[in-house]
C-alpha cells in the first residue's frame, strides 16, 4: 500500500464530491487533521472508518487501498469483506509491533540500570554509575510512554 498514493486519491474524490476536509471529518466523526493525515499520506484510515470512508465517496475499498478507480466493474461484496479483514489484521499486528518495542525499552532499561550497579568506588566510576542511572531512568519511562500510547489506542 502507498500511503501518499492514497492520500491523494481520498483528496481527489472528496473534491469531486465538492466536500471540505471538515465536512468529510464531520461525516466521519473524525477530525479534520485525521483528513488532512490521510491526504498527506502521513497515516491510513483505521479500518473502522474505512467503510463509512468509501461509501462517502462512493468508492469501493479495493479501489481505496489501490488508490485509483476499478478500470472493471468488479465490485464484490467477499472482496469487500476479505479487504477489511486484512486491514484490520494488518492494523492489529501494527500495534502489536509497537508494544514489543515499548517492552523491549523497559528491557533494555532494566539492563542499563544492572550495568549502572557494577561501576562502584572511584570518581569517574561514580560518573559512569549516575550515567547509567540515569539512562536507564529514561529509557524505561521512554518504554512506559509507547506502552501506553499503543494500549490507549
Amino acid at each position: 500500500m502507498n500511503q501518499i498514493l492514497i492520500g491523494k486519491y481520498i483528496a481527489r474524490k472528496r473534491k469531486e464530491k465538492n466536500l471540505t476536509q471538515a465536512q468529510l471529518a464531520e461525516r466521519l466523526n473524525v477530525s479534520n487533521k485525521t483528513i488532512s493525515k490521510w491526504e498527506n499520506g502521513n497515516c491510513m484510515p483505521d479500518y473502522s472508518v474505512i467503510e463509512i470512508l468509501c461509501r462517502e465517496l462512493d468508492i469501493t475499498i479495493s479501489e481505496l487501498m489501490d488508490g485509483e478507480d476499478a478500470k472493471t466493474e468488479v465490485n464484490d461484496k467477499i472482496n469487500n469483506v476479505q479487504l477489511m479483514f486484512l486491514i484490520r489484521k494488518m492494523q492489529e499486528l501494527e500495534k502489536q509491533n509497537k508494544l514489543t518495542y515499548g517492552f523491549l525499552i523497559v528491557v533494555m532499561g532494566i539492563a542499563l540500570l544492572s550495568l549502572s550497579r557494577l561501576f562502584d568506588g572511584s570518581n569517574a566510576m561514580d560518573f559512569f554509575s549516575g550515567l547509567f542511572l540515569g539512562l536507564s531512568i529514561v529509557t524505561m519511562l521512554t518504554g512506559v510512554y509507547f506502552i501506553g500510547k499503543n494500549l490507549r489506542r
